[in-house]
Order: C-alpha cells, then structure tokens, then sequence
C-alpha cells in the first residue's frame, strides 16, 4: 500500500438484508484486481466475512474494511451488514464515511432499514450513490421502482444510466452523460435528466430556457458538483451475481464521490469506531483519522478519558490478512495496535475534526446468560465484557451479588451469533433464556425531590431537584439554577455526573428517560463536605423525586410494512387490532396488499414467523424501531432492582458508605 497516495475514498456499503451487498462488493474486488479468484456468499468465500459464523451462515455480522485502487484512486470500501440484528455495525460505519454506496434490490425495491440507512445518511448530509441490483430477476421494474425510491427516499435520486433491457434480457446500461449514440427511449432519458439538473442549477436553467447550446461536459459537470455536495443522488444499474454494471459503478464511485481531505500536518484529530482481538496482535482500533497523522511507536492522547497511550503498530487489515504500514495519515483508514484503554467512540487527539454521529440501533430486548457449570462463571464473565468492548450496546449487567449476567440484544439473530462467538473463540456453552422487552419510565407529571445528607457525620449534601416530564424522545435534560457560593462548581459538576446514572433504575427499576432534572438549590459544608458525598445524596435526592411524580411505563414501537395477497389482508387487519397496533389505510398493488403501521415490541416478538406461516412464504415483513411510547394502563412490567433502593435512604446511605470505607 502507498501511503503517499494524495487521491483516497472512503466509502460505505450499505443496504437491506438480501440485497446483494457483500456479492457486489465481491465483485468490486475482482473487477478492480485486488483479488485473483470471485469470492461468493453462497460457498463461504467472500473476502470480507472473515468470521467462521459469517460463512456458515452467508450474512455479514461485522462491517469489514478492505482497500483496492481504480483508475489512480485508493478507496477504503467497508461493507457493513445488512441485517437489523446487526445495525450497530451499521451505526459506527456511518460516523466515519466520506460517501456512501446504497444498493438496493430492483424486485425487492424499498424496504423498512433502507429507509433508516437512507435517513441517516441525510440527517449527516453523507454524498450517496444509489445502485439498484439484481435487474436481471423476473419482477424487476425500473419505472415501478422509481417510483417507490422518489417517494419513500427523495425525489432528489436521479438516473444516470438508461437500463437495457429487461428481467432475464437486462445486459448492462448506457451513461446518459456520455457522448454516445441514443436511441428515442435514451434521448428522452436524457431529456428528463437535462431538466433535472437545470432545475437544481439556476446558471444552466437560464441556458436551457433560452436554448442556447449546452455541452454535455457542462451537464455532467453540474451532476458531478450536486452529488459531490449531496444535492442529488445519482442512481446507476447493475446485476452484480452476474458482474454486470460493477466496472460502471467504480467509474461512478471515483466521479461523483467526494475525496477524503485532511490536513496531515494539523494537530491529531481522529475517531475509534471498532474494535477487534487477534490472535497475534491481540487489541486492534480501527481509527479513522480526520486531521493530523500517526507513526509507530508515537504517544496519543485519548481525549474521551483523557489518557497517553503508545502507538505499537498501524496495520491494514483484510480479512485474515494484514500488513503493518508504520504510518497513518489524514484522511485515511487502519487498525492501530497498543491502544490498551480505548474504547468505541472515543476521539484521539482533538474533537475539532470529528463528525457527529446519527444513533440508528436501539437494543430493545434483553437476555439473561447461563453457562454450565460455576467454574465457567468467571470465563464467562470476562467473555462477554470483552465482546462489548467490541460491541458496547451489548451493555453487559454484571451482577456481582446474584451472580447473575443480563445482555441487551437488537434481535434473535444476533442472540445465535453471541452463542456461537462464545462457544469457537471462547470454548464455552452459553445458552441464554428467553428475551424480555427493554421498557422504559417517564414521569407523570411536575414534582420536586430533596434530600439533606448531613448524616452520619463527617457528611454534608443539601440538594433540591424539580424534575418534569419532557416531549417524547427528548431524553434526559439537565440544568443546574444554583449560586457558586452555596455549591462550589466542582460539587455542581459531581451532581450533573450522577444525575443519568440515578436515572438508570426508576420506580418500576427500568431507566427514565424525556425528562428536564434542575438542581434549583444546594449547599455544601466548608468543614464536612467530600465529592462522594454526592454519589449518596443525587440518587436519593432523585429518587425522592421521582417518587413525589410518579412513573408511566413507555414501551417500544416498531414501524412496520407488510406486503401479504389480498385475500391475507383481512387477517393481518385483525391481527395489528390484536396486537394493539395502529395502521395507515391498507394500498392495493395489483394483486398484493401494503399494509404500514406501528406495532409495539412486546406484542410482535413472533409475528413475523406466524405471518409468514399462515401466508405460506407469500409474504414480506420489514421494520425498523420507531421510538418509544405510552403504555396502556393495563400494561404492568417490572424489573428486579439492581443494589439496595435510594427511597429506603438509611438502608442506602449505608450500603454505599461501607462502599467507599472498603
């Protein structure tokens, strides 16, 4: 690898399960060079599912990261997983590309995660490629399918290519801003782009109205500066089982995606979005680094934990493969080895450069671990820690005096994957029980918490909270209204640092959350005060609070879209009223019925089987995670608190000071 190479793109593969993600990407790496032999999904092949669970099962678990050149540019291409188990993967990826590939299926069309994928890629404002795939299956429509992209995703998407042919006759596609021959249903083709492009270009649509003669570099230069500023989207065709429309799609990649930048000589500034173990390295963070560069052997400051760790190797990894390249550079991509401390999300250097990241997975069920026997238990525990080092939503309950360990999970899919994780790299059998829903608390209405910590001296902490109930997916809101001179600034700063952490468990022991905590008075002791005084008081005080409120339960929704034969419509219909589900007015399509709507979590967990049970394989399931809401009052779900309850503030006073005396 040249790491002198000034023209570099990284860019991100996404798209819905089954869409053909890793075979384009396969393919990619056959066409450009990088590899000798078409590796395949089906066989187990496939250079970028590295992970024994990913070739026996042909899905991709973890988003992979491998590098070819094109045409004197080196891209950085992560392929990312397709399945919603797996959209953290997703999530992390997004953070640190310059562009992105969606592919989507041109029978399947637009499914549910496309549209979260979609979403987030605007709410970051990510230049995007569309690549529909699979032209050459019976059923595939570009018109319809169109026409499904520009009103679930953005009219802003724009056909660069007029597909030839149809189904089993599609045979690859013509650039519409080349100078080649076109025949009537090209030149109109070109016609609507032209239009297009004028619409989003006043200096062009000036030309065009007044007829003067445009050249078709001009046009092409236009689409080029739109889909680099992420203005419109250019949408290409292919089959890429069959290798069809891949040459065309790097040539598009390198032409319309913008080049990473950076400035190589500014001070460090870059972000750890993965994590992974190997078996001669060990640690390894993948780092993407936004400005500055690093060198073997170099000391890095971990901003996130304010920590100095040494540089031991950078290295590109590649499947089972790597090289160590000594050097990482502005703008480009690799796994550093030595950094022992580092975690996920945490930035390197300066924040100036990095980002801001749009939050897609949301765990929404929780498990609890069993192992076989108690000699296991200790192994256990380390290996399910390290696997949320990689993986940190996993968020791992450890809890010591149950000897209990809990494991939030995206799905069931993701529950196999941790099994088999734990049993090939670990050794061990771990089963785990059945799923139960993640609720959550909000409270009811306004109302205040107090507490007075003075005793058992030596202990002062005098903390007053209103807390009130804030719009729905707000989260936590947190402001302090109170004078330096009755609570020193350090103290205030303690308090807001244990305000999210005493809102872990509520009253119903579930977190709280879309809610606004003032500290609206306080006061420290100048003789009797320490910091950890507030480790005790913000809880109870908290606590107090939520008490004086109340608590209303808030489940999880998922949007769903259901595609069943009309005569199945009346079923499904019935089966949303059971599962106290909320619908929009059901779309005919041709012999097919759309159905979307919300349905929450704890209802559907096993829908989708009994749909496609009872519609015989003849129906389609997608979703993605809608938020949270009310639960009706009939619904009740409690979990078993964690440590002695803040209410009961003798009993936890003293807990908490054995705590620290120990």
């Amino acid at each position: 690898m040249d790491i002198n190479v000034t023209k570099r793109l990284n860019v991100g593969i996404f798209a819905h399960v089954d869409a053909g993600k890793t075979t384009t990407t396969e393919h990619i790496l056959f066409e450009s060079g990088r590899t000798r032999t078409l590796g395949s999904v089906d066989e187990g092949t496939a250079l970028t599912d590295s992970m024994d669970i990913e070739r026996q099962r042909g899905i991709s678990v973890r988003a992979a990261m491998t590098s070819f050149s094109w045409k004197g540019v080196q891209v950085n291409l992560v392929d990312t997983p397709g399945h919603v188990d797996f959209l953290s993967e997703v999530e992390r990826s997004l953070r640190v590309m310059d562009c992105a590939v969606l592919i989507l299926s041109a029978v399947e069309g637009v499914q549910a995660q496309s549209e979260m994928i979609w979403n987030a890629l605007r709410k970051l404002a990510i230049p995007t490629l569309v690549f529909v795939n699979k032209m050459d299956r019976v059923g595939a429509d570009p018109e319809t399918l169109l026409s499904e992209i520009h009103k679930f995703l953005s009219p802003d998407i724009v056909p660069v290519q007029l597909p030839l042919g149809r189904e089993q006759e599609f045979t690859g596609a013509i650039e519409l801003l080349e100078d080649a021959p076109m025949d009537v249903a090209g030149n109109k083709a070109r016609i609507r782009l032209f239009e297009l492009l004028a619409e989003r270009d006043e200096t062009l649509l000036e030309s065009y109205l007044n007829g003067d003669a445009i050249s078709l570099a001009q046009w092409r230069n236009c689409a080029v500066e739109l889909a680099k500023s992420a203005k419109l989207f250019p949408l290409i065709y292919g089959a890429a089982a069959k290798g069809i429309g891949i040459e065309s799609l790097l040539d598009v990649m390198i032409h319309y995606l913008p080049l990473a930048g950076g400035d190589a000589e500014a001070p460090l500034s870059g972000i750890v979005f993965k994590i992974e173990r190997d078996k001669s390295m060990g640690r390894m963070a993948y780092v993407r680094l936004y400005q500055g560069s690093l060198r073997n052997r170099d000391n890095v400051h971990n901003y996130t934990r304010d920590i100095q760790e040494k540089v031991t190797q950078i290295r590109k990894v590649e499947g089972a493969r790597s090289e160590d390249l000594g050097w990482l550079a502005a703008g480009d991509i690799a796994a550093v080895c030595g950094l022992s401390h580092v975690r996920i999300g945490d930035i390197l250097g300066v924040p100036d450069a990095i980002p801001p990241e749009a939050k897609l997975a949301v765990p929404l069920l929780t498990v609890r671990a069993y192992w076989k026997t108690e000699a296991d238990y200790p192994h256990v525990v380390q290996a399910l820690q390290e696997l949320s080092d990689e993986d940190p939503l996993l968020d791992v309950q450890w809890l010591q005096d149950e000897r209990e360990l809990h494991v939030k999970v995206m799905g069931p899919i993701q529950l196999e994957i941790l099994h088999s994780l734990l049993e090939n790299r670990y050794g061990l059998t771990v089963t785990f029980g059945n799923p139960s829903v993640i609720y959550k608390e909000t409270p009811k209405q306004i109302g205040e918490g107090f507490i007075a910590y003075t005793m058992p001296k030596p202990c002062w902490a005098i903390l007053r909270f209103r807390i009130e109930p804030g719009p729905r997916g707000s989260g936590l809101v947190y402001e302090a209204n109170v004078r330096t001179e009755d609570l020193l600034p350090q103290y205030q700063k303690e308090v807001e640092r244990r305000v999210p952490e005493a809102l872990q468990q509520g009253l119903c022991g579930w977190e709280v959350t879309d809610l606004k905590v003032t500290l609206t008075y306080g006061q420290h002791h100048v003789w009797h005060t320490h910091p950890l005084d507030f480790a005790v008081a913000t809880p109870t005080g908290i606590m107090d609070g939520l008490a004086n409120t109340g608590t209303a339960l808030l489940e999880p929704v998922l949007q769903v879209r259901i595609v069943v034969p009309e005569e199945n419509a009346g079923r499904v219909i019935n089966d949303f009223a059971l599962m106290r589900g909320t619908m929009e007015p059901p779309v005919l399509q041709g012999d097919r019925m759309l159905i979307e709507g919300r349905l929450p979590v704890a209802t559907s967990m096993n829908y989708p089987v009994e749909l496609s049970s009872y519609t015989k394989g003849r129906s389609t399931f997608s979703s993605f995670f809608a938020g949270y809401e009310l639960c009706p009052s009939e619904v009740s779900a409690e979990r078993q608190r964690r440590g002695v309850n803040p209410l009961d503030q003798a009993k936890y006073i003293l807990s908490v000071r054995k705590a620290l005396q120990g």
